[in-house]
């Protein structure tokens, strides 16, 4: 089972800037969606919210004051996968393999919530990176004379899939939802592929 993450923080510094949205989809082993989940989340610091980054998801705290804190969200989003996925304790999420456009950028930020908030951290180092998945597919693709996109951002291969944004914003679930989609459709366009 592949656990597909997205986030959207207050900037790009681990231990500064904070989670402000957790978006993420559950794909089966067919990389299929079963279910998805999504939350805002209220940051302590007001004042830790770089430029650059309400650029891309225009949030601000006035959107987020009544939103829960990230200690109240991850017990919350836990129980999601246990009860998508009917698992019976929390040593199974160490079965599922972490997901995400640049994904090491996200499970960075959400390790250091569990560890800020004394909560153990249940997931494994098992990753699957649309960028890099995405790198190795267009690389064969372009040996093949297809034309590929120049760049690996999460728009230029969505785009490639002919799968959009709604909008320009960011959102940590609806981004989710678009790399699970393009991680599906190179895992299995790639099934066609014959490696001699």
């Amino acid at each position: 089972m592949y656990l597909v993450l997205d986030l959207e923080t207050t900037g790009t510094e681990v231990g500064y800037h904070e989670i402000i949205q957790l978006g993420a989809v559950l794909l089966d082993q067919d990389f299929n969606e079963i279910s998805n989940f999504f939350s805002n989340v209220c940051p302590v610091y007001e004042n830790r919210f770089s430029k650059e980054a309400q650029k891309v998801h225009y949030l601000s705290m006035i959107d987020l004051e009544n939103s829960p804190a990230i200690y109240e969200i991850i017990p919350q989003f836990e129980d999601w996968i246990l009860k998508s996925l009917k698992l019976k304790n929390k040593k199974e999420l160490r079965n599922l393999v972490l997901a995400g456009q640049s994904v090491y950028f996200d499970i960075i930020f959400l390790q250091y919530a569990y560890k800020q908030n004394q909560i153990p951290y249940p997931f494994s180092h098992k990753i699957l990176d649309l960028k890099i998945l995405a790198f190795y597919y267009f690389t064969i693709l372009k040996n093949n004379n297809i034309d590929v996109p120049q760049s690996l951002s999460l728009e230029s291969i969505a785009n490639f899939f002919n799968l959009k944004r709604s909008s320009n914003v960011h959102n940590a679930l609806e981004d989710a939802i678009l790399t699970a989609k393009c991680i599906s459709i190179i895992l299995n366009e790639s099934k066609k592929f014959k490696i001699i």
